[in-house]
């Protein structure tokens, strides 16, 4: 769904690289990160009532809390609805029952293109809402009936679409404020310029506008292959073949001669045995390990990547690492569980990696969900306990971040290097219009233990070190990773 969901579209080949989708091809920015759930509007009259229904039974209409999403779910079929005050459009998500279900009344459905989702009946007025692919879980509660609207065609009208899209921001976007933005002023401004007549071309236009200010790397709108926008925190630049050329010639030349760096998934991890037993581990993307590009296949082929690096005898007696680098200052997103598989193998205690929420009141933007914690759980098998150095900068992006930030509560705690992350840690909810556009935004928060996040600025370096200026790429250096070495062979 989102580059973490949980909703069933394809995350990671849905919201892997949001951002760096946009130097590739817009299908990444319409299959991205894209949860199709978001925070529900209320109900109309008829849906307030609890439908009967035996306990336990997942039959019926279900209210996503949190997220503007209806569930229907009849027979062997599961699907959604999205909805807001003024709207109520199929979802992207639909799911055919694949078993179940079990002791605990758990039923699975397979979803196309997406990792299977379960829903777990709590009683006879709730359940819960996982996906491998997505870290947490969503909560449901029953209604009585889909609303009235659900059942309208909608309309068509450029002035619908723009109500829809301004609407389904005011009620599930968190960071208004932190970006000092005026959302209200923002209809005010533009709403008056469409009409019956307004073209494709100018509605887009506006909508683009909208949404630029907010310079949030979870935010677009795809009007077309050739339409499109994805927002980004100002100053960073989009890789483009070229640059990540330099860079690979920088980070070879950073290695040292002769070191040889294995490679998995693609290219997409990487691993090198460094002097004075230090290992460098580079993740440059959290989905598409495989040419399918199914989840499954993501799980397979990271475990053979890390059983291969974290073994016996890296990770323990003479020979074992005496520090490890981790790179992720180009890694544009993807799947969180994937972040959280490979944090299981640099700890031998469970520890809370982050608490997910998003808001769950559309007239108010300081109402959430209750925090679900997300933890990382020690991996049964060869861990690397010692010190971890990690490398990141404006190009770790989304699942790069919230990989990032369920390392901080390792001990010891890695040192961070580099620059600032670029800020955006939410799965995105992808949304659709009437007219076929699809749209994203956010609607979560990641919170630290101490309920603080890192929205907007990103996650900050303890050692700052300029990543990638087009002085050290001109000059082959890597200064991050010169730095980490340093760092690392002092601390050993």
């Amino acid at each position: 769904m989102n580059d973490r969901c949980g909703s069933g579209r394809s995350r990671r080949s849905r919201g892997p690289l949001a951002l760096f989708a946009a130097v590739t091809a817009v299908t990444a920015l319409t299959a991205t990160t894209a949860c199709a759930d978001g925070p529900a509007a209320a109900p109309g009259p008829a849906a307030s009532r609890p439908a009967s229904a035996g306990r336990g039974s997942l039959e019926g209409v279900w209210r996503m809390d949190g997220y503007g999403t209806l569930v229907t779910v009849k027979g062997g079929s599961l699907r959604t609805y999205e909805t807001t005050a003024v709207s109520c459009l199929p979802g992207a998500v639909t799911g055919t029952r694949a078993g179940g279900p079990d002791g605990r009344g758990r039923t699975r459905f397979t979803v196309p293109d997406s990792a299977p989702l379960t829903l777990t009946p709590e009683g006879a007025g709730s359940a819960r809402w996982t996906s491998a692919d997505n870290a947490g879980r969503r909560v449901l509660h029953r209604i009585a009936a889909l609303p009235a609207r659900c059942a309208a065609r909608p309309p068509r009208d450029p002035r619908a679409a723009f109500d829809v899209f301004w609407r389904t921001y005011a009620e599930n976007y968190p960071f208004f404020r932190a970006k000092k933005v005026d959302w209200a002023a923002v209809r005010d401004r533009y709403r008056p310029r469409i009409t019956a007549r307004t073209t494709d071309a100018e509605l887009f236009a506006v909508l683009r506008a909208m949404i630029e200010p907010l310079h949030d790397a979870h935010t677009r709108v795809v009007a077309g292959p050739d339409r499109w926008f994805a927002g980004k925190r100002p100053g960073t630049v989009l890789p483009t073949p070229a640059f990540t050329a330099r860079v690979e010639a920088a980070t070879a030349a950073g290695l040292g001669p002769g070191v040889h760096r294995r490679e998995w998934a693609q290219g997409r991890l990487s691993y090198a045995d460094l002097p004075g037993r230090i290992g460098y581990f580079r993740v440059t993307q959290f989905a598409r390990y495989t040419k399918k590009g199914d989840y499954a296949g993501d799980v397979a082929e990271l475990d053979r990547a890390l059983d291969a690096v974290f073994t016996k005898g890296r990770t323990r007696g003479p020979g074992a690492l005496r520090g490890l680098i981790v790179d992720v200052r180009l890694n544009g997103g993807g799947a969180d569980p994937l972040g959280l598989r490979i944090a299981s193998r640099l700890t031998d205690r469970g520890y809370l990696a982050y608490r997910k929420r998003a808001r769950n009141d559309p007239r108010d933007p300081a109402r959430f969900t209750t925090p679900v914690p997300v933890r990382v759980r020690p991996y049964h098998g060869p861990v690397y306990t010692g010190p971890v150095a990690v490398l990141t900068g404006r190009l770790t992006i989304s699942a790069g971040e919230t990989f990032t930030q369920s390392l901080m509560g390792r001990s010891p705690a890695p040192v961070r290097i580099g620059e600032h992350t670029q800020g955006v840690f939410s799965d995105v909810l992808d949304r659709g219009l009437a007219n076929g556009w699809r749209f994203g935004l956010p609607n979560e928060e990641f919170l630290t233990a101490g309920g603080r996040t890192f929205d907007g600025a990103g996650i900050p370096p303890a050692v700052p070190v300029p990543v990638f200026a087009d002085e050290d790429l001109a000059a082959h250096r890597d200064p991050g990773l010169a730095r980490a070495r340093a760092l690392l062979a002092g601390w050993s």
